[in-house]
C-alpha cells in the first residue's frame, strides 16, 4: 500500500521592497529598545521607539523617566537590503511577523502613534474631511479610544461627537486633531 503526500506549498506576504523604504515591528532583547534604537540610527537605519513619560515617587525623590510605549517593540524604516543589517544588531531579536507574514506597517499607523505621544508638533488637519454623522475615534488626551458620532462642526478646531460606546450618550466637544474618522462597524452603539 503506497501512501499518497500532498506537499502544500505556502506562500508567505514579504513586504519588503528594494527600493521603498517602509516601516516594520522589531523585538528587541529585555530592556534593550533604547539601545537597539541608538545603534540602528548610529548604522544608518532608521528607527523609531515611542517613549512615554513615567514619574517614579521613592522615598528621598521623584524621578521622571521616558519608558517604552512598547516593552520589547521598535519600528524601522527599511528597505530590503537593510534587513540583514537590522538582525546584525546585537539588542535585536526577530523581525515580528504576523502568520509567518513580514508586513510592513502603513506609515499613517507610525504618525498616529508620534501624535498621540504628542511628538507631532504640527498636525495639518483639514476639518472638512469630516461630516455631520461620520463616526469618529478619539486618538489623543483623556478620552482615548472612545468612539461616537459627529453631531456638529462648532469651528475650524473644535467638533461636537456624541459618544456612543460608553453605556450613555455624552455629548463633548473636541478638537479635530484628536480625532480619526473609523468605519461605522467599529462602534457599537449604546
Amino acid at each position: 500500500m503506497s501512501k499518497l503526500i500532498s506537499k502544500t506549498t505556502e506562500h508567505h506576504e514579504n513586504h519588503l521592497s528594494e527600493d521603498i523604504p517602509k516601516w516594520f515591528a522589531v523585538y528587541t532583547h529585555y530592556k534593550r529598545e533604547k539601545a537597539a534604537a541608538k545603534q540602528l540610527s548610529n548604522s544608518g537605519v532608521e528607527a523609531y521607539l515611542p517613549l512615554q513619560k513615567a514619574t517614579r515617587h521613592y522615598t528621598r525623590k521623584t524621578v521622571h523617566l521616558n519608558l517604552p510605549l512598547i516593552n520589547h517593540y521598535i519600528f524601522v524604516k527599511i528597505t530590503k537590503n537593510e534587513y540583514i543589517k537590522v538582525l546584525q544588531c546585537p539588542y535585536i531579536v526577530q523581525f515580528v511577523k504576523f502568520s509567518k507574514n513580514l508586513v510592513s506597517i502603513p506609515e499613517a499607523e507610525i504618525n498616529l502613534i508620534k501624535r498621540v505621544l504628542g511628538e507631532l508638533d504640527k498636525v495639518e488637519i483639514d476639518n472638512n474631511l469630516f461630516e455631520k454623522g461620520d463616526y469618529v475615534e478619539v486618538i489623543g488626551g483623556n478620552l482615548t479610544g472612545l468612539k461616537g458620532q459627529l453631531i456638529n462642526k462648532e469651528n475650524d478646531q473644535y467638533l461636537s461627537i456624541k459618544l456612543i460606546n460608553i453605556g450613555v450618550a455624552l455629548k463633548v466637544s473636541i478638537a479635530v486633531h484628536l480625532l480619526r474618522k473609523i468605519n461605522p462597524s467599529l462602534v457599537k452603539q449604546a
